[in-house]
């Protein structure tokens, strides 16, 4: 049963990546005065490595040229044309069996423009193509929009916001959208068309703090002594017993890390992403985590097939290097009824993250945690008299663990109940469960519970006794959230503020002139955060947009959606941000992980992926990887009513500030396209 169970738990771990839509180049737009009237518009586009931008000229039967449009307007003219710099690199491409000018790493355009009146919008488009050795990415137009002011202008108005740092101001597009909000102090920045996906180094992080805990599990820390022993008696000398130490080290990470990799390798990114939002597999998740939880309370252990454990032994007994890697393998595998658990939440936290590599960062930043004391204590084996005995506590510490996994379960099963629709873990039963898991872990670290492997406590140590109020102290703090107050600093792991029954911070939040008006496709499955007048179809949104000459703001978002629930309880509810939600956009949210069933007739076949479209979160899929080439939530998008981007589309971040750009200056590029 343990090696059935063994080979189950490692198919569903394995299957926990998440991926993104390749995106290799990103865009940042810039503005430079040269005197009182001409201005020049800098449009910079920074490359992956491996990945080249093609330059302004392109000969006949090559790719698509570098392009810039602009607005025809009586209010400025411009100064040459758009110019690139550095200048393109000629070299022969295979995707075309040609010699082709090109750009790599960063390039900047510019355009000169002269203005004639004090203060004008600049709008048009600009079309690119990039390709690596290998393949090409579609052609892609982006929309721009600049609000260009003479230097006098600028003088008065834009000085109290931007910093000049020398003769030649550089003012970024967003920065010169006047806001009048007296609570934000932080002046305004703009964004890259893709923003910087900084959850790999959360999930590295994640990894080394999963890494530093498994060091003082019972598996691992006793064996610390033993091996650092070994190789200062092997070594001979300090220097040589540091040198094997650190091969040591260095095995472990590259065991730890080629597991990462091969997840990704042999399941790719699509098929990670599909899993990771599919229902069974959050349910999988679930039932996993709270078996890895029963293990860490006592019941059982995970451990690896002895077989596999005796022939890792004997290929250990080799002398050199090889023999050293073996220990490391062999480290792996007897720990595992420690790391096995931490590993797997470890590989399913790597799944919310939207990125292939994110298995193989996890498992980096865990084996480096694991690895670096070694090292350390093999140079200074004095320190190993510091370390605390072995003992009771360290079952505590799995114990710990296996109340958190319970509780992070709970996230995996909601997002199930969430995308079917089901209606039965809502935020009161969510909480409801957190409080008392939490509760009894606060007993338990008091001693008032006692489970199988536990020794006597015969005293509380300070150590503990502090922890247990911190989390006594986060146990009382979620209680009001029974009533709907909003905790903010948790909010993205449960469920919507929309799935409260008895919710008392809402009801104040909105204004009393804006209620939810009339019956909307699909309303009766969605619910808006903070009675917010939203849409849940992007046909029906779109038209009744064109009907009242409203933009209309597009929000991909998701049941599963970590990231989307942060920023609606801290973005969407800050009163600046809601006042223009319900004032000057038309809003559409669409799930692109729902699982209800579409009408037969609406039913088709993606001309993208040629897969069939089958439920509304495929629709909704499909229409975000069509329209905007990307797969990532949340993702937010202005667009007038011919479907047109009106600014640079905004991902996660909870700059509040930075959000309120994004909405004055997609109304804005609204108005002066009317």
């Amino acid at each position: 049963m343990k090696k059935i169970f063994f080979l189950f738990s490692l198919a569903i771990i394995s299957l926990t990546g998440m991926a993104q839509m390749q995106n290799p180049i990103k865009w940042e737009q810039s503005q430079k005065k040269i005197d009182a009237t001409q201005t020049d518009l800098v449009f910079k586009a920074t490359l992956d490595a491996g990945w080249h931008l093609y330059g302004l000229t392109i000969a006949s039967g090559g790719p698509i040229p570098t392009s810039f449009t602009f607005a025809k307007s009586k209010n400025f003219v411009l100064v040459g044309k758009v110019t690139e710099s550095p200048k393109p690199v000629s070299a022969f491409d295979k995707n075309f069996n040609m010699t082709i000018n090109w750009h790599v790493n960063t390039v900047y355009f510019t355009q000169r423009i002269k203005t004639k009146i004090p203060e004008t919008t600049i709008t048009g488009s600009y079309e690119y193509m990039v390709c690596n050795d290998k393949s090409c990415l579609p052609p892609t137009e982006n929309q721009f929009s600049f609000i260009v002011k003479t230097k006098s202008a600028v003088k008065k108005t834009v000085t109290a916001i931007v910093k000049i740092e020398n003769k030649d101001t550089v003012i970024k597009t967003i920065e010169t959208v006047k806001i009048t909000t007296p609570s934000i102090s932080k002046p305004p920045i703009s964004l890259p068309i893709t923003p910087v996906n900084q959850d790999l180094w959360a999930i590295f992080l994640a990894g080394f703090l999963g890494g530093f805990i498994a060091l003082i599990m019972p598996c691992i820390f006793p064996m610390l002594p033993l091996t650092i022993s070994y190789f200062t008696k092997k070594g001979g000398s300090k220097l040589k017993a540091i040198k094997l130490a650190s091969i040591y080290g260095l095995s472990i990470i590259a065991i730890y890390v080629a597991m990462g990799m091969l997840i990704s390798v042999f399941f790719g990114s699509a098929a990670l992403n599909e899993l990771a939002s599919s229902g069974i597999f959050n349910f999988g998740f679930f039932v996993l985590l709270v078996v890895f939880a029963i293990s860490f309370f006592g019941a059982f252990d995970i451990t690896l097939p002895t077989a596999w454990v005796n022939k890792i032994d004997t290929q250990s007994d080799k002398k050199g290097y090889v023999g050293i890697f073996f220990m490391a393998f062999l480290l792996a595998l007897v720990s595992f009824s420690c790391t096995g658990p931490i590993i797997g939440t470890l590989l399913v936290q790597a799944a919310t993250t939207g990125s292939r590599l994110a298995p193989a960062m996890g498992m980096f930043g865990f084996a480096l945690a694991l690895a670096i004391p070694f090292a350390l204590f093999a140079a200074f084996p004095g320190w190993l008299k510091s370390l605390p005995k072995s003992g009771g506590w360290l079952n505590s510490v799995k114990v710990v663990l296996g109340f958190l996994e319970l509780a992070f379960a709970l996230k995996f099963l909601s997002n199930v109940d969430l995308a079917y629709h089901f209606d039965l873990l809502d935020r009161e039963i969510f909480l409801s469960l957190w409080i008392v898991i939490f509760a009894l872990l606060g007993f338990y670290l008091l001693g008032k519970i006692k489970f199988s492997h536990d020794n006597n406590l015969l005293y509380i140590p300070i150590p503990r006794f502090f922890l247990a109020i911190g989390v006594f102290t986060f146990t009382v703090y979620m209680v009001p959230g029974l009533w709907g107050a909003p905790l903010k600093s948790i909010s993205a792991w449960l469920p919507p503020q929309t799935s409260q029954d008895f919710d008392l911070y809402t009801s104040a939040l909105t204004p009393a002139n804006h209620p939810p008006k009339g019956n909307k496709k699909y309303g009766d499955k969605f619910k808006a955060p903070h009675n917010l007048d939203v849409f849940f179809d992007y046909d029906e949104a779109l038209a009744y947009a064109t009907k009242i000459n409203k933009p209309l703001l597009i929000d991909f978002t998701g049941h599963s959606c970590v990231n989307c629930r942060k920023m609606e309880a801290v973005v969407w509810s800050h009163p600046e941000v809601l006042k223009r939600l319900n004032n000057d956009f038309v809003i559409v949210s669409l799930y692109v992980d729902d699982k209800t069933d579409l009408p037969e007739a609406e039913r088709y076949v993606s001309t993208l992926s040629n897969q069939k479209i089958k439920t509304i979160g495929n629709k909704w899929s499909d229409l975000q990887a069509k329209m905007f080439n990307t797969n990532s939530q949340p993702y937010y998008v202005i667009v007038n009513n011919q479907q047109k981007v009106l600014n640079l589309p905004q991902a996660f971040n909870l700059d509040i500030n930075n959000y309120i750009n994004f909405l004055d200056s997609g109304k804005l590029a609204y108005k002066t396209q009317q």
